[in-house]
């Protein structure tokens, strides 16, 4: 599982670090995706195959899938993690996400975020005002809040 919030930067070359903690549960290859938000989704080989499942489940003369498995699909590329634990990020994801310098990875549970520091600093000001109202329309989930 992923979780917690780690800043860092992308050197000239395009790579980022990937946190050592993340790395122990994403091993060497995995799979970035362009997420929602302008941000950067990245799964583990297992749980790509997972999502992958459920996407083809919908069928596809549902025109609004056909539209998101193209964007998020043809978004997609295999990555990995070197040795230093640096990993590439490819030119069309970086545009995608707005990563210029600084940048934020947030585990969210199966996967992990890449955002902008800017992009997620507005963002998770935002979220974090509407943080309670969201979680008491999550009727029939117990979060485990008390």
């Amino acid at each position: 599982m992923f979780m917690g919030e780690y800043q860092h930067s992308i050197d000239p070359k395009g790579r980022i670090i990937i946190p050592a903690r993340f790395r122990e549960e994403l091993g060497t290859d995995y799979v970035l995706a362009r997420g929602l938000d302008r941000c950067l989704f990245a799964y583990t080989l297992e749980a790509w195959k997972v999502l992958t499942e459920k996407l083809a489940q919908i069928p596809f003369t549902n025109a609004e899938m056909r539209s998101f498995n193209r964007h998020f699909f043809g978004g997609a590329s295999p990555a990995e993690v070197d040795k230093q634990g640096r990993s590439l990020i490819p030119p069309n994801l970086r545009d995608y996400a707005g990563l210029n310098k600084d940048i934020v990875i947030i585990g969210v549970s199966s996967r992990f975020e890449i955002w902008d520091k800017d992009a997620w600093n507005k963002y998770s000001e935002a979220a974090a005002e509407s943080y309670e109202a969201n979680a008491e329309k999550l009727t029939g989930f117990d979060l485990g809040i008390v």
